[in-house]
């Protein structure tokens, strides 16, 4: 079963889906997938591992230009526009911001780490770069422990911190949507804990697609969630109906239980 949008807002979505198949070599990866997301949801995405959720990210943001191999068919929509038709994709991925499972940190201080792109932006004055760099800080829940050493090396932090920096230096994009492909790999449960309080807070000013292998991070955190299993996606539905027995499709009410993945 191919799930259509499942019940949401009757507005414009942010992000539109359809038809959306994505193969690497040849071998599919992902296919026949239908969905849209709206303006201030967070949106879950769960799964077992290769069921293509991180390849659905990468093809939002065109990351399959870097990605030996990957092909991407169908029609993705950001805000009524084909991606795949934008001349400007540096623009594209400025508008949509990325925090992966591993933090990536650059090879410059916690303070340049946040300021790039505003910089990029044309953002010069020092006074607003601080007054940036400080709000991205405190919503990633990291201010508070590097204050005192913003001209320290970003890549000496601990994991947990570097992740936090990751999505400090995503959200310094001012994104419109923003994609977290199971952030609290690298981080402890207290500070997954702020982070999704962070979350929830953000929700308010961005479109969030939440991809995460922790089904109750899901159920905590998405207003609407999608199965993914073995390159399809299975189902969307209202999160409370999900995970409360509504679901349509056994094999999400076994995964949602715990019976596999």
């Amino acid at each position: 079963m191919v799930a259509e949008a499942g019940e949401a807002p009757a507005v414009e979505p942010t992000l539109s889906v359809r038809d959306l198949r994505i193969s690497y070599g040849g071998a599919p990866a992902l296919s026949g997938v239908n969905l849209d997301i709206y303006e201030n949801e967070i949106f879950g995405i769960i799964g077992p591992a290769n069921a293509g959720k991180t390849s659905f990210l990468k093809s939002i943001n065109r990351m399959d230009m870097f990605t030996s191999g990957m092909r991407v068919e169908g029609d993705i929509r950001f805000y009524g526009r084909d991606v795949k038709q934008l001349k400007n994709v540096y623009a594209l991925r400025s508008a949509i911001g990325v925090v992966f499972p591993l933090p990536v940190g650059l090879p410059m201080t916690i303070y340049d780490n946040v300021a790039l792109s505003p910089r990029l932006r044309g953002v010069r004055a020092k006074a607003d770069l601080d007054a940036i760099v400080e709000r991205c800080l405190q919503r990633a829940a990291l201010w508070d422990e590097v204050k005192d050493r913003l001209d320290s090396l970003g890549s000496l932090l601990s994991g947990g911190q570097q992740q936090r920096l990751t999505i400090a230096r995503a959200l310094s994009q001012e994104p419109k949507l923003l994609m977290l492909d199971e952030f609290s790999i690298a981080v402890d449960p207290v500070t997954t804990m702020r982070i999704e309080d962070v979350l929830k807070e953000l929700k308010s000013e961005m479109t969030i697609i939440l991809v995460t292998n922790l089904v109750q991070q899901a159920s905590r955190l998405a207003d609407r969630t999608a199965f993914f299993l073995e390159g399809s996606c299975v189902e969307i539905g209202d999160t409370e109906a999900l995970f409360s027995g509504g679901a349509t499709d056994q094999r999400t009410t076994d995964y949602i239980e715990g019976r596999f993945g």
